[in-house]
């Protein structure tokens, strides 16, 4: 019976102490749009001249603009104006003070308008990720959306899908171009179907692919960078029947472009790396089972963020026609790439 009794004794005060705190909050919040009203009415009403003029240029009565600056004065307990038959005049005390104030009514209109930006999702910040498949699609993405909000700024950093489904529930992504569904709980928007080809040197015979992968070493990137593309290559050669010589590990997609072209070996790669292709390589579409894997953006949506969702509606207008674009989803289990 005592237990129960301090527990909800505990229950109660806690309960009290948060309605005290949110009750400081709301008076905070009250006395400081009392003080900024106060300090626009004295710098109109240094400005103007007159509590006519002034009470019109704030939109509110004389009798209710004379309160205000009798409000500030006894806060500040000094005179900020002398009253006459001219209006008002500042007196000393007011002169002194009055660059201060100005200062500090210029700045809050400063914040206020900043505020808005940033509610709007207009101004701000958003860090995007992408990876293999995406290396070509997720800058103009980027483009696109710079150009309808030009005081957003925006970081791209290129990264495996299993780093950026980490970053995502970190926070330190806001939009990711990964492999979808992702493994955790993101949503995410299918955009486009990605696919393995083969790609090997211009300058050689022309052979099947069971061929060139017996023939010529096997080219991937290291498991830390393409741990899902290499899952997928090993997939397309476990389920087709394929055997490979040997194989060769590289960092980058550009180096192994560049070593097949100087005739190392061959490798299989994204659809993608035709953006980058050279004139010295040919590239051979597969066929077969597990060739192909579904590429979109994955976010957290359990956090709001109104410049992440601007992007996400940025990048699904470009994609009308995909049947990912109509709905966001959240998904099982799948590799990274």
């Amino acid at each position: 019976m005592y237990l129960q009794l301090s527990s909800k004794l505990n229950y109660i005060t806690l309960y009290d102490n948060c309605i005290i705190k949110t009750f400081l909050i709301l008076i905070t919040i009250w006395n400081a749009k009392l003080n900024i009203r106060l300090l626009k009415a004295f710098v109109v009403l240094a400005e103007k001249g007159n509590y006519a003029d002034a009470a019109r240029a704030l939109f509110i009565s004389q009798p209710a603009l004379t309160k205000q600056i009798n409000l500030l004065e006894s806060q500040v307990n000094m005179s900020l104006f002398s009253r006459g038959r001219h209006g008002a005049v500042l007196t000393a005390n007011g002169k002194r003070l009055l660059p201060e104030a100005e200062k500090v009514v210029r700045q809050t209109q400063l914040f206020m308008q900043h505020a808005e930006r940033v509610s709007k999702g207009v101004e701000g910040h958003i860090a995007v990720g992408f990876g293999l498949s995406s290396f070509y699609l997720a800058p103009r993405c980027i483009a696109d959306f710079r150009r309808d909000f030009p005081g957003v700024e925006m970081s791209l950093t290129d990264l495996p899908s299993f780093q950026q489904y980490e970053q995502l529930q970190n926070d330190e992504l806001q939009v990711g171009f990964v492999r979808v569904p992702p493994p955790v709980a993101l949503e995410y928007l299918p955009l486009f179907t990605d696919r393995l080809v083969l790609v090997a040197p211009a300058a050689s015979p022309t052979m099947s692919v069971a061929e060139w992968l017996t023939k010529r070493p096997l080219l991937r990137l290291y498991d830390e960078r393409g741990r899902g593309l290499n899952a997928q290559i090993d997939r397309f050669l476990h389920d087709n029947g394929l055997f490979i010589s040997s194989t060769q590990l590289t960092d980058d997609i550009q180096t192994i472009v560049a070593m097949v072209v100087a005739g190392i070996g061959v490798a299989i790669l994204p659809t993608s790396v035709t953006h980058i292709a050279p004139p010295e390589l040919m590239i051979f579409p597969l066929t077969g089972e597990s060739i192909s894997w579904e590429v979109g953006i994955a976010w957290d949506a359990s956090r709001e963020d109104v410049i992440r969702d601007n992007f996400i509606a940025s990048v699904a207008a470009a994609f009308p026609g995909h049947p990912g674009s109509a709905a966001m989803r959240q998904a099982p289990d799948h590799t990274d790439a």
